[in-house]
């Protein structure tokens, strides 16, 4: 059935990248900004509940390097809400953990969008060196589980790979006693096998007689110029990042996108952050400025925050 629609109505794309940056992107929105590529810790016995509303769409897409567009689908929209929360373990260990539940559809043709929940995901983040001179390193551990039952081999129309995930990453930062400061990035992605509805499938030129995908693994990196101030309350910043697949082929000429697409992203955008007390707010822009195998997106996100002190023990008198 998938067959015969992908052959009536072609759809190439850029849904895998935002797989990969729904994963990331969507735990933009927290208190402290607190996510999983930022330098920003909630203090030992604090919590923080937030949620994030993220609209992405792209109407050209890069078919292997060519930029083209597809009237069947038109243009293609991909909405998530993401609850999360954050705990500060202690000062310099903090918890990150997000499901998001996302929907995607198109605006032209036949194909029906997916909808639901998409996968659980969970971060470690660790304060490795810190000095007097506002130079730190970090470290990050995550990764992510399906917990919807959604259909991988679907693309565009796929709301997630199915994928199990491993991530480590490593985070330097400097920060001006002004409150300028600059932060960069690298992180590599390890992900699982998955399994789809055919017998077979065609990738790298060849024929594989199985139902088991392998999917490429992933690197990331980025660097952030921003200003913060006010213990958090106030941030603002500007970022350049770049996804990039480990191998992976290409969307073949007027053919349907795949799990083992080497789809490569270049984005900047702007991120900014206020929080006067313990409720505030976020806001995010993005946009692809360059690719392989993925969409023209551009993207935004709000969310709204909420800081919890009740894990606080109370001073003794």
């Amino acid at each position: 059935m998938f067959t015969t629609m992908f052959k009536l109505y072609p759809r190439k794309m850029k849904s895998l990248v935002k797989y990969a940056f729904i994963c990331l992107a969507c735990l933009t929105s927290s208190v402290y900004a607190q996510m999983p590529h930022d330098v920003i810790y909630m203090p030992k016995r604090t919590a923080c509940i937030a949620a994030s509303y993220i609209n992405s769409s792209w109407k050209e897409y890069w078919e292997n390097s060519l930029m083209r567009e597809n009237l069947n689908i038109g243009t293609h929209t991909t909405q998530s809400v993401m609850p999360m929360v954050a705990v500060g373990i202690s000062d310099k260990l903090n918890v990150i953990v997000g499901v998001p539940y996302v929907s995607t559809k198109a605006s032209a043709g036949n194909l029906m969008g997916q909808k639901g929940i998409q996968d659980l995901s969970g971060w470690l983040k660790y304060q490795l060196v810190k000095n007097d001179k506002g130079i730190s390193l970090h470290g990050v551990i995550g990764g992510s589980i399906p917990v919807g039952n959604y259909v991988p081999d679907f693309l565009p129309m796929s709301i997630g790979l199915q994928t199990k995930t491993a991530t480590v990453r490593l985070i330097a930062n400097y920060t001006h006693k002004s409150g300028v400061y600059l932060t960069a990035h690298e992180s590599y992605i390890l992900r699982s096998k998955i399994k789809v509805d055919r017998d077979a499938y065609q990738a790298d030129s060849r024929v594989y007689n199985t139902n088991e995908v392998s999917v490429p693994n992933a690197n990331d990196v980025a660097a952030r110029l921003g200003y913060i101030k006010h213990g958090g309350r106030i941030q603002a910043e500007f970022f350049a990042e770049h996804f990039t697949c480990v191998g992976g082929d290409n969307i073949r000429r007027n053919d349907m996108p795949f799990p083992t697409n080497n789809m490569t992203s270049s984005s900047v955008g702007f991120y900014g952050k206020y929080q006067p007390q313990n409720i505030g707010f976020n806001v995010r822009v993005a946009k692809v400025v360059d690719g392989l195998n993925v969409g023209q997106s551009m993207s935004f996100s709000v969310g709204l925050l909420y800081q919890l002190n009740y894990f606080k023990k109370e001073e003794k008198k």
